[in-house]
């Protein structure tokens, strides 16, 4: 059936999706914890497993199906997790206030990004250089890692080692 669906024959390849769903959902789901994105993450990795399929080499369908499933599912939890982490710019947030009772609000804004960025300027520096890089510029690991000479391993390690290097240093009411 494989072999059938790697020279192209879309039924033996739809036989393959019906028989290792469950496997693939499964593997999925343990990373995700979340239903919905689970069978979303379902479909893109079908779509990947079908386009990777002619590089497959036969050493065991499910071990290979698997792997695609895992490591799609933890690119997709990290990039949910950097759409939640977010790292105030002294440009990013004007509050225009609607009333006098909160027409100190830009100023206690201001007071709020004056305070990250001190708390910035306050890191290491290899870590200051990768968050302001990732969260401030927006650059990709990509990017990172050229202007930086470095794999984009390096980076990934840098932002993580960076991110619990805040979660000990800062809490959360020093910005408030």
């Amino acid at each position: 059936m494989v072999e059938k669906a790697k020279a192209g024959d879309e039924h033996a390849f739809r036989l393959l999706v019906e028989k290792y769903k469950n496997l693939v959902f499964k593997a999925i789901y343990s990373v995700l914890r979340h239903e919905k994105d689970a069978e979303d993450a379902t479909q893109e990795v079908f779509l990947k497993i079908y386009y990777a399929l002619p590089r497959y080499s036969s050493q065991g369908i499910k071990a290979w199906m698997t792997r695609i499933a895992v490591n799609h599912a933890i690119d997709v939890k990290r990039k949910k997790q950097r759409q939640r982490e977010v790292v105030l710019d002294s440009d990013d947030v004007y509050v225009l206030p609607s009333s006098e009772e909160n027409s100190d609000i830009p100023l206690l804004k201001q007071e709020q990004r004056e305070l990250v960025k001190n708390r910035l300027n306050h890191m290491p520096a290899n870590y200051r250089e990768v968050i302001e890089a990732y969260y401030i510029a927006e650059k990709s690991y990509k990017q990172i890692a050229k202007e930086q000479q470095v794999e984009v391993k390096t980076i990934e390690t840098k932002l993580y080692r960076a991110r619990n290097w805040m979660k000990k240093h800062w809490k959360e009411e020093d910005f408030w």
